[in-house]
C-alpha cells in the first residue's frame, strides 16, 4: 500500500455523474478489502457517506458494502472473497443513493453559506444521510425562526437555474477566498492545491465531495427539527422533499 500519492484515480472528483467504470484490482487484503487503479465509489469523509454498488468480474458480483480511505488509499469492502490482484473488473454505482447524496450535499452548501454569511456562524459539525442532513453551528442566539428563514432563502435559490462547478486552485490562492473554509478549526492539510466547489454567485468552498451541476436538481428542503447543543452550539436537521 502506497504511503505517498494514492494509487487509485478518483473518478468521482472529475465527474460526479459517472455511474460505471472499468478498473484493475491493485491489491486485496483479507479477501474483502479491495484497492483499484481507479474508482467511481466515494469513500466516507467530510460528512458525506460512502457509496455502495457492485464490482463485477465476469459472472461474479461482489457487493460494495463500505468504502473508506486508509493511509491515503481508497479501500472497497466487498461482501465475499474471490477478487485477486490484477483482476479486470467493472464497477457499477448505486446511482439512486449517490444522486440523493449529491443533491443533499449541494443543498447543505447553500444553506450553510447563507447562514454563515448572514449570521457570522461557523459550521462545527455536519453529516449527510440518505433521509436527512444534520448541521451544527456556532450561533449565539438560539432561534428556530432564524434557521427557518435560511431554509426559505435556500429554497428560493433552488428554484433558479444556478450552475455548480468544481475545480482546483493553488492552496495559497484558494485561502484568499472569503469563507472558503466553512468548518471551524478545519485548516487544509499539507497539499499544494485545494478542490473548490463553486455555486455561482452564492458560495465558493473547499470541498472533496460530490455535487449536482445545477441548483434546480436539488428540489426543495424542509426543516425537520432544531436543538440547542450548548452555550453557542446549535443543531439543525433538514431533508430533501
Amino acid at each position: 500500500m502506497s504511503t505517498g500519492d494514492s494509487v487509485t484515480k478518483a473518478l468521482y472528483l472529475e465527474d460526479s455523474y459517472r455511474r460505471e467504470c472499468d478498473a484493475t484490482v491493485v491489491s486485496v487484503k483479507d479477501g474483502k478489502y479491495v484497492i483499484l487503479d481507479q474508482t467511481i465509489f466515494y469513500p466516507k469523509g467530510g460528512g458525506q457517506p460512502w457509496d455502495t454498488g457492485k464490482i463485477v468480474k465476469g459472472n461474479e458480483i461482489y457487493n460494495v458494502v463500505y468504502v473508506g480511505k486508509f493511509s491515503g488509499e481508497i479501500s472497497h469492502e466487498v461482501d465475499q472473497a474471490g477478487l485477486g490482484e490484477r483482476d479486470n473488473v467493472h464497477c457499477i454505482l448505486n446511482w439512486e443513493r449517490r444522486y440523493k447524496l449529491m443533491r443533499s450535499h449541494t443543498a447543505a452548501h447553500v444553506f450553510a453559506s447563507l447562514l454563515c454569511t448572514g449570521t457570522g456562524a461557523l459550521v462545527t459539525g455536519n453529516q449527510l444521510e440518505e433521509d436527512k442532513i444534520r448541521f451544527d453551528f456556532s450561533l449565539e442566539k438560539y432561534d428556530r425562526e432564524i434557521l427557518q428563514k435560511y431554509i426559505d432563502k435556500a429554497n428560493e435559490l433552488f428554484r433558479k437555474g444556478i450552475p455548480v462547478k468544481w475545480y482546483e486552485l493553488p492552496k495559497e490562492e484558494a485561502l484568499k477566498i472569503p469563507g472558503v473554509i466553512k468548518m471551524a478549526k478545519a485548516l487544509p492539510s499539507d497539499v499544494p492545491n485545494l478542490r473548490i466547489v463553486e455555486i455561482v454567485g452564492v458560495d465558493k468552498q473547499a470541498d472533496g465531495g460530490t455535487h449536482v451541476k445545477n441548483l434546480r436538481e436539488v428540489g426543495q428542503i424542509k426543516l425537520l427539527k432544531t436543538k440547542n447543543k450548548g452555550k453557542h452550539n446549535r443543531r439543525v436537521y433538514f431533508k430533501l422533499v
